[in-house]
């Protein structure tokens, strides 16, 4: 930990939907940042959205995980809620801070949103001798389900958001790599510090009448089925996982958690793939129960991890934790996460059906020796305790 540090450090968090966390994996990481805090030193100031919880419904002000949140009412402009409630959120910090008196405060943005009007923040914060700290997420331009003029501002947004921050956390070193050599003449200030995740296994048994009658409604056999579990957006790769599982000769359900909508994406879907006819796609939903879906994870045969852009993904993290055989799209991203110990399948080949016929014929000990070395990767680098540790550090010594 850090050298003793005698004044508190105020920290405000600026860009997640606020705590206590619903769902996002920047909720859950702000969350699991307050909850696990072991310095005494740092006061959490959080920005929540109003009505992200029963809270901040029903109060401006309260604490939660012993930080002080506060509660931000946006008005429905649109897609640009987002951007008005990470600009009224950082002008409400800004003026707690000033107000205070607070010496030297951190203020921490989620997120590349707000980059064509990041300076006169940055001025405003540096007047009161704060400090900007940027953490800008994945490739956000580059997501299919954004037309061009979006893709367009998210790319010039991300440009004025490190150029006018004053420390990048990365929560991916290709990210962390990324930011140093495409805006190299903006020398920015950077860090690795990767996200976490949970490594405690499900309370639930087999015998649980919830495991029971989850499994029988979706007539799902335990350790029979290959899982997917993400955002139902084409660039998740949903196309190519279906498609190649088809053309695989495995026997087993694919079973599928997702936001599930009949919308576009899945009629076109639908079309190109068949799967509606084909008994072996299971789409089941959404699983909010956590311990149902980490039981739902730990008792896959394997799983499936498509997502191609940018970040370390919160759901790969908690499939490393659960689940013995992962079977990733090769992206550097993913790379960087699992390395050596995931199985990986490449988009221009195809060769994932292959894969999967291959990972019917491992044996018992195989799968178990791929589980100990994908759970002993996540439990060294990604253990929440540790990243905690880690921005605690960060926090009481990058800004003295």
């Amino acid at each position: 930990m850090a050298e003793a540090y005698t004044e508190t450090q105020h920290v405000y968090i600026v860009g997640s939907k606020g705590i206590p966390a619903r769902y996002g994996g920047f909720e859950t990481f702000v969350d699991k940042l307050t909850e696990l805090r072991v310095s005494d030193n740092i006061r959490y100031h959080v920005a929540s959205m109003r009505g992200n919880s029963e809270l901040s419904e029903n109060a401006d002000r309260f604490e939660y995980n012993q930080a002080d949140v506060f509660s931000i009412t946006v008005p429905n402009v649109g897609p640009a809620r987002a951007i008005v409630y990470d600009m009224q959120a950082l002008s409400f910090a800004i003026r707690d801070a000033t107000e205070n008196g607070y010496s030297h405060p951190i203020f921490y943005i989620l997120a590349s949103r707000i980059g064509p009007f990041l300076s006169s923040y940055s001025k405003k914060i540096h007047k009161i001798g704060g400090r900007v700290f940027l953490n800008p997420d994945g490739h956000e331009w580059k997501r299919q389900k954004w037309s061009a003029p979006v893709r367009k501002y998210w790319k010039f947004s991300e440009y004025g958001m490190i150029k006018f921050s004053d420390f990048i956390v990365a929560d991916n070193p290709k990210i962390q790599e990324y930011v140093e050599n495409d805006y190299s003449r903006l020398k920015p200030d950077t860090r690795f510090i990767a996200y976490g995740t949970d490594l405690t296994p499900s309370n639930l048994r087999v015998d649980d009448d919830v495991i029971k009658d989850w499994y029988k409604k979706h007539n799902v056999k335990i350790n029979d089925y290959y899982l997917i579990v993400g955002r139902f957006v084409p660039e998740n790769n949903y196309e190519t996982m279906i498609r190649e599982f088809l053309n695989s000769n495995t026997d087993k359900q694919l079973v599928i958690v997702t936001n599930i909508e009949q919308n576009s994406f899945y009629k076109q879907l639908d079309k190109k793939t068949g799967f509606s006819t084909n008994p072996r796609i299971n789409f089941v939903g959404t699983v909010y129960d956590q311990q149902l879906l980490k039981f739902i994870r730990q008792n896959a045969y394997g799983y499936f991890h498509g997502h191609a852009v940018g970040g370390t993904n919160p759901s790969l993290l908690e499939a490393m934790a659960t689940t013995k055989l992962n079977m990733l799209v090769d992206v550097d991203f993913n790379r960087a996460v699992a390395e050596e110990s995931a199985l990986y399948w490449n988009l221009a080949d195809g060769n994932l059906s292959q894969l999967i016929d291959y990972a019917d014929s491992l044996t018992v000990e195989e799968r178990e020796a791929l589980g100990k070395s994908v759970f002993d990767r996540v439990s060294t680098n990604f253990a929440w305790y540790k990243i905690v540790n880690q921005y605690e550090e960060l926090f009481l010594t990058e800004n003295k």
